[in-house]
């Protein structure tokens, strides 16, 4: 009686464990697909953008002022970044309300526009549109065509991680240089307070639009 009953706790015992660690592998793979299906979504979100924000930056190099590239949207394109080293280019954003760096990257208004004096400044997200900058290696062309239609050339000068408070980037003041930020370290799905900053200065007057 008492070996039977011993039993029947065993076999008991045994289901409840392995029913436990079935809803455990469960509940990983849910939360597993769960972070991939929001990875996804981000990322088509990001391409869908790009190709919207294209056809507005067409928009704006025949000479229209602000062109949003969907109705409700409080941004326009203002300029397209290219790294030709790398067959990388973005187009970049104003930074005139809240959600333009869910879609591309921004330029930040209190910096001065590219290639005037001063330390021009574009963020991206590092999972997005600035995955491709740890790839950019120093001595790297950076090319950043205006709406007007002129471009301005930068070459990497340095590239540093930094503490997001502590920054060292001062817009006003000195060459035009070109400041590239976004989070550190790449492929973390937490924030965080560091940033990874590429350093660029001009080399060139502006020139003809570009042809990537």
């Amino acid at each position: 009686m008492v070996r039977r009953l011993f039993s029947k706790r065993s076999r008991f015992g045994f289901r409840a464990h392995r029913l436990a660690a079935s809803i455990g592998a469960a509940t990983c793979l849910a939360i597993g697909a769960f972070l991939f299906g929001q990875g996804a979504f981000m990322t088509a979100k990001a391409e869908i953008a790009q190709i919207l924000l294209a056809k507005a930056w067409t928009r704006a190099i025949d000479g229209e002022v602000a062109p949003t590239p969907w109705p409700w949207a409080d941004t326009w394109p203002v300029a397209r970044l290219s790294v030709p080293s790398l067959g990388e280019h973005a187009i970049v954003l104003a930074e005139a309300g809240g959600e333009a760096l869910a879609f591309g990257p921004a330029h930040l208004s209190v910096s001065p526009q590219p290639g005037d004096p001063g330390t021009s400044v574009i963020a991206a997200h590092r999972d997005t549109h600035f995955a491709f900058l740890k790839d950019v290696e120093i001595d790297d062309e950076l090319m950043v065509e205006l709406s007007d239609g002129s471009s301005v050339a930068f070459k990497v000068t340095d590239i540093q991680i930094v503490n997001a408070a502590r920054s060292g980037i001062q817009p006003e003041g000195g060459p035009a240089r070109l400041a590239l930020v976004t989070c550190w370290p790449f492929g973390s799905l937490t924030p965080g307070p560091e940033r990874y900053v590429v350093w660029a200065e001009r080399i060139q007057e502006a020139s003809s639009s570009l042809a990537i």
